[in-house]
């Protein structure tokens, strides 16, 4: 059977709506093997650039926190270089509790140490009281601590007031350094 004697035998309606059903069918594989894939690819490298884009971004912003954590790594190796030779936390502690007066207001003292794993830092602490103190006493030795060159910080501090008539102040205090 052969179409194109089929096709004369059919009138000029007929023929039209078959030509018209053929070109459908021809549009319809065009766009669903043609068009289609290549919009997709489009869609996809489209998604692809802006992820890259994304990434990028979060590189950058990155590189600058390792550039700050850096330069902040330096400033400490310097601070720590200025440090005296065999500092120990509770030695100072004590050294500044005797030119702040307070050192016979000391109650109590504990230190601790803890080695941080896979570091060649430990975390040296101290706890300790301070009882029956003006604030005034309290305010220098606290000044004397935070403004050291020794890289000493106050982690935790609890005042309470010892004596109502006379204005005296207890005050336990949680002291912190890194030493190598």
């Amino acid at each position: 059977m052969k179409l194109p004697a089929t096709l004369k035998k059919l009138n000029k309606r007929e023929r039209y709506a078959i030509m018209l059903a053929v070109g459908v069918i021809a549009i319809f594989f065009i766009i669903s093997f043609i068009v289609e894939p290549f919009l997709s690819k489009t869609d996809q490298l489209k998604k692809s650039l802006h992820d890259k884009a994304v990434t990028l971004e979060q590189m950058r912003q990155l590189q600058s926190e390792y550039g700050t954590l850096t330069q902040k790594a330096e400033i400490s190796k310097a601070l720590f270089s200025r440090r005296q030779k065999g500092f120990k936390l509770n030695s100072f502690l004590v050294q500044l509790a005797g030119e702040t007066g307070v050192k016979d207001n000391v109650s109590y003292m504990k230190p601790t140490t803890k080695v941080e794993r896979n570091s060649p830092y430990k975390t040296s602490r101290v706890d300790m009281k301070l009882d029956a103190i003006t604030l005034e006493q309290l305010t220098a030795y606290l000044y004397g601590v935070e403004s050291s060159k020794n890289m000493v910080d106050i982690k935790r501090i609890s005042i309470s007031k010892k004596d109502k008539t006379q204005g005296l102040l207890t005050a336990v205090l949680q002291v912190e350094t890194i030493e190598i």
